[in-house]
């Protein structure tokens, strides 16, 4: 009876369940009820997007609040003396692509959570940030959360699983971390304002395509003082269903294509529809519904994951379709600090027909701002089809081009690209290799 009236408490939110859990668990480890304001906690993000590392540092800054002793660190910072001396640490990790773990935590999840580790000392929280879009939802947040019961640690609360950004989950979260750090309450976190930008331009890149209208977009905000943002950054936009709605949220994100100094946020965006032949919501109103000098609702969120390295170290870019929309902000930074080693690997469908900005891409190669370029055309019938597969056509230049430093940066498609580029640098490079540059930082993607 007791244990029902804690876990319906629980499931309202109740601060109760979370400190009986945790003075169980002290007892049980031998933890002193109040070893957070001596011993600390320890932070860990596990961040694709930069979006868990965003919290994770809030949740340290509330920690800080209450007196805590913290000590944040990036997954692929973690080794099991960190973690095994720790006595209670809370994780904000991300889900990417079908279920796997952020590229910054892939050796972390297939070298130490292969089995279980002697983890006795430990009293853990788990938020689980991910998309209920895909099957596999907040997999590795779960798969996590597992592996540390497995080893022995003992839950402060459940696991809080976030979709989507969902304020109330993260709400829950915030209420879980107050308590820890002996705090009545704290402020919401809210996601960074909805500006009015206003659309200026509209151009459709590829004219008679087969794979779906692209067209390239430039916004303005109404107060300069928001032209501010670099290189890797995503727009969010809050879509509406026709001129003059309410915004419908979810909003959407599209990597943004320019610098400020360009005058303009430019954007990338494919038209999408659905079964019924209706355009979706988002790319709805961007490309058709919004007329020029429309507002548009967006926001710029950082994404410190995909920006250029300070150094001019080789970079490898690689993307498909409207993936070009990154890498094109990418290469505008890299050429203007003077950076021209840059190998592009980009592909399409059809190199007469679907040239997303392919035309800035030679000239800039021809001008030796970027030392090479391949294109690949789907479409065409002949040689490597894919990004991928040209990979693995050139794969000791690859090598080579790695073992001058260079870093690897992809944008594009989740399904059927992404995966294919891994596996092709797998093949070129081995599985140490590849893990070794996604824990140093110089494997980064921005695939969705």
């Amino acid at each position: 009876m007791i244990a029902a009236e804690l876990t319906r408490f629980a499931l309202a939110g109740g601060l109760v369940l979370s400190w009986v859990a945790f003075t169980f668990a002290c007892a049980r480890r031998g933890i002193r009820k109040d070893a957070g304001t001596s011993a600390g906690v320890l932070v860990v993000h596990a961040s694709q997007t930069g979006f868990a590392t965003e919290l994770a540092d809030r949740t340290a800054e509330a920690l800080r609040a209450g007196g805590v002793a913290v000590d944040v660190r990036g997954m692929a910072e973690l080794t099991p003396d960190v973690l095994g001396a720790a006595p209670r640490a809370l994780f904000v990790a991300s889900t990417t692509g079908e279920g796997d773990a952020p590229d910054t935590a892939t050796a972390f999840d297939g070298n130490l959570m292969k089995a279980p580790a002697s983890l006795h000392g430990l009293a853990y929280g788990v938020l689980a940030l991910g998309d209920r879009d895909y099957d596999d939802f907040c997999a590795f947040g779960r798969r996590l959360d597992g592996w540390l019961r497995a080893s022995g640690a003992a839950p402060l609360f459940d696991r809080v699983d976030v979709d989507n950004g969902d304020e109330g989950s993260l709400r829950h979260w915030q209420h879980h971390v107050a308590q820890l750090a002996g705090l009545p309450g704290m402020s919401d976190w809210t996601r960074p304002a909805y500006q009015p930008w206003r659309l200026v331009e509209r151009r459709l890149l590829n004219p008679g395509s087969a794979g779906g209208r692209c067209y390239h977009l430039a916004l303005v905000p109404d107060d300069p003082a928001h032209l501010a943002w670099e290189a890797g950054d995503i727009a969010e936009v809050g879509p509406r269903r026709d001129r003059g709605d309410a915004a419908m949220l979810p909003h959407r994100e599209y990597s943004i294509a320019s610098l400020p100094d360009d005058g303009a946020l430019h954007l990338v965006v494919r038209q999408m529809r659905g079964a019924d032949g209706e355009v979706g919501i988002g790319s709805g109103w961007l490309t058709e519904r919004a007329a020029l000098g429309d507002i548009v609702d967006l926001r710029v969120r950082r994404n410190a994951g995909f920006h250029v390295p300070d150094n001019a170290r080789p970079l490898l870019l690689v993307g498909n379709g409207t993936g070009v929309a990154g890498l094109r902000a990418l290469l505008k930074a890299r050429i203007a600090r003077g950076h021209h080693r840059n190998w592009l690997v980009f592909g399409e469908r059809h190199a007469a027909i679907d040239r997303l900005h392919v035309d800035e891409l030679e000239r800039w190669h021809a001008e030796g701002a970027v030392e090479r370029l391949d294109l690949v055309w789907s479409r065409e019938g002949r040689g490597a089809r894919y990004v991928q597969d040209r990979l693995r056509a050139a794969r000791d230049d690859v090598r080579r081009f790695v073992e001058q430093g260079a870093a690897v940066y992809v944008c594009g498609s989740l399904a059927g690209m992404a995966p294919g580029v891994d596996a092709a640098l797998r093949e070129a490079l081995g599985d140490v290799a590849v893990n070794d540059l996604a824990v140093t930082g110089r494997y980064r993607r921005d695939v969705y």
